[in-house]
């Protein structure tokens, strides 16, 4: 793919991604070119309408510079025609992605242009994740740019306790942009092709070809056999890509964001509480999560990275009040006197951190610790609901908007040994994706020994009797029949349920009146029967 010149006149660029990437309606000038016509002149020719339409470029628009960059070749399909006439019948949603690319667009239309790569790409991340960066699928993909993993990890992205760099605004964006340019190189300069693997795997991709040459067929994109996801995931950028390229064509409208910088990166030096850090930059804690979504806590990483996107505006404020602010006092510290019993595992756990971060703020070699010896413990300054983007926070909001759906009953459970997705929703008769979605996990993820997950079932039995401290329970249908001198009372104690919970699960509603030989249906955990 030959991309357009960086180079060439401002108008002429605009004009000929125009002709790249504009409706199949628009009309693009057929005539001959003459003689005496220049090369640059060929490729801009137009039809007067369009010159009128867009005119020369405005640049203090970013949209207009992302427009002029296009270089993947325009495509017609029935499947990107499908996904135009859906961005088509909902223009809000156009308009609310467009509203939350603003913090972000600049810096990859930036880092897009940098590499010479089609502008198109600085889309993707609607494709991908509406441009969330806190964006988690059920492929345990995470960030605006999803990526798994291994995959991150691949190019550089950290994964940590305290911090996740396939959410990090800008690590993420280069290891994309870096993953996308070597798809490109091993595609032999396919875009549709690398795109595909973007989202498929590269081995996919290729098995796909290989398949299709050795039964004869053509072996471009459209005639592939792909994942349905992925035949889907390319034609939706070529048809994003029309749709901004000529909005009003298309019935939305795109948010207007300057082609100015939004974010400035600010060198901490070290370890920073983030209430801290939005205070001394004049930013609200939650827009400092938006620009940072990669840290998962309540401080930056004590390991770094060491930095802070701050609106640009408000740089040099954060600057001036960083260096007024000892290193020592960025995080508050706490005193802990080790008790018998605990662990390095208990205390971090107890006290929202981790592991290495006590070990090497204590100068701690391996897992030792002395009951009566004391540990400095770096703690937040505000609540935990002051940290609202923070991982712990965007669990028990998301969890507590599912709780809002009427019939829903919620249980905590305590997972055990050998523990699974699959065996805990299928004792709690919901959906495995279902399950992982309430506690924003996918369902290939690993669960801990003692992890919390919360529960929504129709069930109100099973919520009931699992809730709290025996949120572990195995429960049981019993089928009881009344013996002489039995009551509800001495029945619910027996079987550890309440009088209240017999009444609901059987026809004596309106008398507790019972009589030997009646049959009584209970829900019984039969981990705790007397």
């Amino acid at each position: 793919m030959k991309f357009l010149s960086r180079t060439a006149p401002a108008a002429c660029v605009l004009l000929l991604s125009g002709c790249l990437a504009s409706n199949p309606t628009q009309e693009i000038a057929s005539s001959k070119p003459s003689a005496h016509d220049t090369e640059a002149d060929r490729k801009c020719s137009v039809s007067q309408s369009q010159l009128e339409k867009f005119g020369a470029p405005d640049y203090q628009q970013l949209w207009n510079r992302l427009r002029a960059g296009y270089g993947i070749e325009d495509q017609q399909h029935a499947r990107i025609d499908r996904h135009l006439n859906w961005y088509k019948s909902h223009p809000k949603y156009i308009e609310r992605v467009s509203k939350r690319a603003e913090k972000y667009l600049y810096h990859i239309v930036e880092q897009v242009e940098q590499r010479d790569l089609p502008m198109e790409l600085a889309l993707l991340p609607i494709v991908e994740s509406a441009f969330d960066p806190f964006a988690y699928s059920h492929g345990s993909a995470s960030g605006m740019w999803q990526f798994i993993s291994s995959t991150g990890k691949h190019y550089g992205l950290k994964q940590n306790w305290w911090y996740d760099g396939r959410r990090d605004v800008v690590a993420a964006t280069d290891a994309a942009l870096r993953y996308l340019a070597y798809l490109h190189r091993r595609f032999d300069g396919d875009w549709l092709h690398a795109l595909a693997a973007y989202n498929a795997g590269e081995g996919n991709v290729r098995k796909a070809i290989r398949r299709n040459r050795k039964l004869g067929r053509p072996t471009d994109f459209w005639s592939l056999k792909l994942p349905n996801e992925t035949k889907a995931y390319v034609p939706q950028l070529l048809a994003l890509s029309r749709v901004v390229m000529d909005p009003e064509a298309h019935g939305v409208a795109l948010t207007p964001v300057p082609n100015t910088p939004y974010f400035a990166s600010v060198d901490i030096g070290s370890q920073i509480d983030l209430a801290q850090a939005a205070s001394l930059s004049g930013v609200s804690i939650t827009d400092l999560y938006q620009l940072n979504p990669g840290f998962n806590r309540w401080a930056t990483a004590p390991s770094g990275p060491h930095h802070l996107l701050v609106p640009t505006a408000k740089a040099q404020q954060f600057r001036d009040n960083l260096a007024q602010l000892p290193q020592t006092e960025r995080v508050s510290w706490q005193r802990y006197t080790i008790k018998s019993g605990d662990s390095l595992i208990s205390i971090a756990k107890k006290f929202n951190t981790d592991v290495a971060t006590l070990r090497d703020t204590n100068k701690i070699k391996g897992n030792r610790i002395r009951a009566g010896k004391t540990l400095m413990i770096p703690h937040a300054t505000k609540s935990d609901r002051a940290y609202a983007l923070s991982t712990s926070q965007r669990i028990a909001k998301k969890q507590a908007a599912y709780g809002k759906k009427p019939g829903r009953h919620k249980v905590e459970y305590v997972v055990r040994a050998g523990d699974s997705f699959w065996s805990i929703a299928k004792k709690y008769k919901v959906g495995v994706r279902s399950l992982a979605k309430w506690n924003s996990m996918a369902p290939k993820d690993t669960l801990r020994k003692n992890q919390k997950l919360v529960i929504w079932t129709k069930n109100p039995q099973l919520a009931s009797l699992s809730q709290g401290p025996h949120s572990n329970s195995v429960i049981r249908k019993v089928s009881y029949r009344v013996r002489n001198g039995d009551s509800l009372a001495r029945i619910a104690g027996k079987f550890n349920v309440s009088v209240n919970d017999i009444e609901r699960w059987n026809p004596v509603n309106n008398s507790r009146y019972i009589h030997p030989g009646q049959s009584l249906t209970l829900f019984v955990d039969v981990t705790r029967i007397n």
